[in-house]
């Protein structure tokens, strides 16, 4: 697999789910089909090409490594861990974006204010998590979430 195809798959298949979560809150009915894709399907997928890109990659950035970020940046200069990074980071977006959705709607938080929380998490990956906890911590404070 080539890290041009996994990036452009990986990006058109996390963008048509992220879609489809945010319909989600919504449509009662394809909830159910939705989030086994988002939380399941789709991140298994991306994790199966995220190793795949890890394995054919392995050992051709000599310098590469976590122990500094001149290691971390000689690591993603190689195009496969480059974008098996970048499928790491929209499988785990994908998923947190999908328990956003879940643990809202089963919390009762309305639809329209966990649209911002899945926006950020599909931009911004922590900050909507962290927006979906601040929200969370409001609506305890108030009574109106369990």
């Amino acid at each position: 697999m080539s890290p041009a195809l996994a990036f452009s798959t990986g990006n058109t298949l996390a963008l048509l789910c992220w879609l489809a979560l945010a319909l989600s809150l919504f449509v009662a009915p394809m909830r159910a089909w939705t989030w086994r894709t988002t939380s399941l399907i789709v991140p298994a997928l991306l994790a199966i090409a995220y190793v795949v890109l890890i394995v054919a990659g392995w050992g051709r950035t000599p310098d590469g490594g976590f122990g500094s970020i001149g290691q971390v940046r000689a690591l993603f200069a190689d195009d496969a861990a480059l974008t098996a990074g970048w499928l790491h980071y929209l499988a785990f977006d994908l998923f947190v974006g999908t328990w956003i959705a879940r643990t809202g709607l089963s919390e009762a938080v309305h639809p329209l204010l966990l649209v911002p929380c899945l926006a950020l998490a599909f931009l911004f990956g922590p900050a909507g998590l962290l927006l979906f906890l601040a929200l969370r911590l409001v609506l305890a404070r108030k009574g109106d979430v369990q």
